[in-house]
């Protein structure tokens, strides 16, 4: 096992049963992608990122709550900030990742993928939020897409943007 696997962690909580339903190992597929988010994008940090599972209503209460945004979307992040620790070997919680499983799997059809790929995307996305990244701009998109992209292939996911313009 590698160093970068060990300092990881993502703990799932599962609120809408819809995810089981349709994607029994949606949990573990949410908890994979994180992992692997957080062992490219930061392997020699001891992180935590919690996953929630919900539907849109929880959803859009959070996005209303939080963004001023009164819709579902599919997926919010939300850093814990300060990032600091009294004891250097103890593991930071970076933050929440909070996805909507009628938006999440609605989009996968749509963008004709496998909920779990899609799931996959956006959990990593999710991840990378958290840790800082963003696409604000053109450049920082770029960035952003190519550290997914090269993430998601790692799981065997296919480039979430191919074919997007």
């Amino acid at each position: 096992m590698s160093d970068s696997v060990e300092t990881a962690s993502v703990a799932i909580a599962v609120v809408c049963d819809r995810w089981i339903g349709v994607c029994p190992d949606a949990p573990a597929i949410a908890a994979r992608a994180g992992e692997a988010a957080l062992a490219d994008a930061a392997p020699s940090e001891r992180f935590i990122a919690d996953v929630t599972l919900t539907d849109d209503a929880e959803q859009r209460r959070l996005n209303r709550t939080y963004r001023g945004k009164d819709m579902p979307t599919n997926v919010l992040s939300f850093p814990q900030g300060a990032l600091e620790t009294t004891d250097p070997d103890a593991p930071m919680l970076l933050g929440d990742v909070v996805l909507a499983f009628e938006t999440v799997s609605r989009e996968a059809v749509e963008q004709q993928k496998s909920l779990a790929d899609h799931l996959s995307h956006l959990v990593v996305h999710g991840v990378l939020h958290l840790l800082g990244f963003d696409h604000e701009n053109a450049r920082d998109a770029a960035e952003m897409e190519m550290r997914e992209t090269k993430i998601l292939a790692g799981l065997g996911v296919p480039d979430p943007y191919r074919g997007i313009m």
